[in-house]
């Protein structure tokens, strides 16, 4: 008797920790919880700790109540200048209804899936608006805008709240990448070649301009040295005239000097009669030749 009392009282304290363990559950503080009955929603827990559900016929599922990510494919767009562009472009949500959520979005995945599109719909729709150059201006942050406030508008459908949407990276396809590299190139060299054309221009005119002043420094020196010239002959030939003038046998000695000296250089031969005018002073000191 004893040993079946025993027995019962076994059975009775596994059955209450299977019912206990089958009512109790846990949600984390990052977690919020939907209780369903035979698969139908009942409430929603958001407050973490311990909570109690009727066994067996209630069960928990377990949402994440932290900020997620939701990164769709690459895709390619059409800009408004008929380039193409690959865009990625991501956004960040919070689950704030599991009710909501698991109603419309049924998993993970297939939310991921159907927001995903939606997101990359948004950005194709606004970027496909704006040309390439406008990427690198204040129209990227007025489509982001845009994009953010369409999302933003779309979330409660879906019992999330999008928190952020931003374009990570921005690429050109390969074949637009070298198409835009050529007319970069092209560009270049048609700027080069323009300012090789001005530097020409200018070397050309800054070099007839210093010829000019050249010229016209070389004129202005020249008369300035002939003037001082005929300036300087002037008073040589006033001096001398003085000095002729003083005295004519000392001016005609010191003329034929000169004579001498241009006349008889280094390697001359003169044939001439020793009684010749030219050799006069040779013979006495006045310049007179003997008889």
């Amino acid at each position: 008797m004893k040993k079946a009392s025993l027995v019962i009282g076994g059975i009775a304290v596994v059955a209450l920790i299977v019912v206990a363990n089958s009512a109790l559950f846990t949600v984390h503080q990052t977690s919020q919880a939907l209780v369903l009955q035979f698969g139908n929603p009942v409430r929603v827990i958001k407050k973490p700790g311990l909570h109690f559900k009727m066994p067996f016929i209630q069960n928990a599922e377990f949402y994440d109540g932290r900020i997620l990510d939701l990164d769709p494919p690459v895709q390619e767009v059409i800009l408004g200048d008929q380039k193409r562009l690959n865009v990625d472009a991501f956004a960040r949500y919070k689950i704030v209804d599991p009710l909501e959520y698991r109603k419309r979005a049924l998993t993970d995945a297939n939310f991921r899936d159907v927001f995903g599109r939606r997101l990359n719909a948004a950005v194709r729709a606004e970027i496909g608006r704006i040309l390439l150059g406008d990427m690198l201006t204040e129209k990227r942050a007025l489509s982001m805008q845009k994009i953010t406030r369409q999302m933003i508008a779309s979330a409660p459908e879906f019992g999330v709240e999008v928190v952020d949407v931003r374009i990570g990276r921005t690429d050109l396809p390969n074949e637009t990448a070298q198409a835009v590299y050529n007319r970069m190139k092209s560009d270049r060299v048609a700027h080069a070649a323009r300012l090789r054309a001005e530097g020409e221009e200018q070397k050309t005119r800054i070099q007839a301009e210093a010829d000019k002043d050249r010229t016209i420094i070389i004129a202005e020196a020249q008369r300035s040295s002939q003037i001082l010239r005929g300036e300087g002959e002037g008073e040589r030939n006033r001096v001398l005239g003085e000095a002729f003038g003083q005295d004519k046998e000392f001016f005609d000695f010191y003329r034929s000097m000169e004579a001498y000296g241009e006349a008889l250089g280094e390697g001359t031969t003169m044939v001439l009669s020793p009684n010749s005018e030219f050799f006069r002073f040779f013979g006495t000191s006045g310049g007179k030749a003997d008889q």
